[in-house]
């Protein structure tokens, strides 16, 4: 191709490609800077057993996917719905259950959010429809500004207003039409004699600068869990920016282009480095602390429940959660039981490996949520084992060969209930061939052929609920 620039663009591209490779090494240091994580005693990492360090490889190679995502694609202008977490990208000991997903918005300007839902009378109150194509367990729409928590790399995320939130709708909530239709609008006023579903991304000065400007939401975010992984089916989602509909975004140029190298880095070393602190100084992972706070986490044991705060970094803000760490030769087992009041939207126990990682759980069951676990009727009490291997007991978790990890519990509610009817939890460490007698009689034991058609339908809603075309 010909070259028709004239002197002073040859001049001035000499000067981008400069300024170009100056952000892309910018990148590459950041993102070593995060490498250095997975081996450096320093950035509180896991102890470097072999598996460990090759796990560690992986989450960051997560992060890069990620921030790829966050850093090239995520315009206010022309947002779309992406996923926060997945197959590809699994971090902050993550539900195995849950679609987490964002978009990037700018609370100044107006948003339509549109989705159709399969059956979901499960939502207001009526009984679960069974052996049809239905809506997941739970939905939820959440607002806020702010980065996404870890982006900064700092605990100083974690203090009381670093983020505000400026809304949520869940299934419960929201007006959706006979035929599963959803529709939710985001803008920082209400149109005058709207009446649908709409969250305001508007909200005044902070209490403490009441002379201050206005602040206004920068993600949309939320979660949709699934509990019948074999009839549960995603809810499609789209998001289109009123204020720019049928328009498109300026031709790419280096100085986006800059910008834009230079957050992937940012984006990758925070989030690398900011959980891995998060272990170690709030839920104390090493024990290296004299304090025990509410969120410490036991080994083969548990801390109290808790609910989601700025505290425990984030999380869905109905959630209840409760978590410790597991610490199994070959010939023991974790015996937990649990017990809920009420009715619980949704409920779940989950493993993480020691990055915070979900396991395989499509291909091994390493998490299970109401419907797939069993319960004696008319109990509210949730009985689970943790071990190497198969004890034959249905409510069966794999740590899939991990001698160390995390254990991971969540009830969520559309309205937290009282403080003293949040759910009990206890663990019990047994040798593995004691593992049935500490279940009721009544408690199904599968033979591998069950098992492995457990798992066969695992791995088709997971390939289901992550496809691509």
């Amino acid at each position: 191709m010909i070259d028709h620039r004239t002197p002073a663009e040859l001049a001035q591209s000499e000067q981008d490609k400069k300024d170009l490779r100056e952000a892309w090494d910018y990148m590459i240091d950041q993102v070593q800077l995060a490498r250095n994580a997975i081996d450096d005693p320093k950035y509180f990492g896991p102890t470097s057993t072999s598996r460990n360090l090759a796990e560690g490889y992986r989450y960051l190679s997560g992060y890069l996917h990620h921030g790829v995502e966050r850093a090239f694609h995520c315009d206010p202008s022309f947002p779309a719905f992406r996923n926060g977490l997945s197959t590809f990208n699994k971090a902050t000991i993550e539900n195995a259950d849950a679609i987490y997903f964002y978009a990037q918005i700018d609370g100044r300007q107006r948003y339509l959010i549109k989705g159709k839902a399969k059956d979901f009378r499960h939502w207001k109150g009526e009984e679960r429809a069974t052996d049809v194509k239905k809506a997941p367990q739970y939905l939820i729409f959440e607002t806020c500004d702010g980065p996404m928590s870890g982006d900064t790399g700092k605990m100083s995320e974690l203090v009381p207003g670093f983020r505000t939130g400026f809304g949520r709708m869940d299934g419960t909530d929201l007006e959706i039409s006979e035929d599963g239709d959803i529709e939710l609008l985001l803008a920082p006023e209400k149109p005058e004699g709207y009446t649908g579903n709409f969250i305001c991304t508007k909200k005044g000065p902070r209490r403490d600068n009441p002379g201050g400007d206005d602040r206004y939401a920068t993600f949309v975010s939320g979660r949709q869990l699934f509990y019948d992984w074999e009839n549960e089916e995603t809810i499609p989602l789209t998001i289109t920016p009123l204020d720019n509909l049928g328009g498109h975004p300026d031709p790419y140029n280096p100085e986006r282009a800059i910008k834009e190298l230079r957050k992937m880095g940012d984006v990758v070393k925070g989030q690398m480095h900011f959980w891995l602190e998060f272990y170690d100084k709030v839920l104390n992972v090493f024990d290296n602390y004299d304090h025990e706070s509410q969120y410490f986490m036991p080994v083969n044991a548990y801390n109290q429940p808790n609910a989601a705060s700025t505290d425990t970094g984030g999380g869905m803000s109905t959630n209840i959660y409760a978590g410790g760490l597991f610490d199994l030769e070959e010939d023991q087992a974790l015996y937990i039981e649990a017990e809920f009041q009420g009715e619980p939207q949704y409920t779940s126990f989950h493993l993480g490996t020691p990055w915070g990682e979900s396991p395989d759980y499509a291909n091994s069951q390493s998490s299970l949520n109401l419907v797939q676990m069993y319960m004696t009727p008319g109990s509210n009490v949730q009985r689970w084992v943790v071990s190497h291997k198969d004890p034959g007991v249905k409510n069966w978790l794999d740590t899939t060969g991990l001698r160390q990890g995390y254990l991971s519990h969540r009830w969520a509610y559309s309205e937290l209930p009282p403080k003293d009817s949040w759910p009990t939890i206890s663990a019990k460490l047994i040798k593995l061939d004691e593992v049935q007698g500490h279940f009721p009689e009544d408690m199904p034991i599968l033979t591998p052929e069950e098992r492995a058609k457990d798992i066969a339908a695992r791995q088709e809603h997971v390939q289901k609920r992550y496809r691509v075309f």
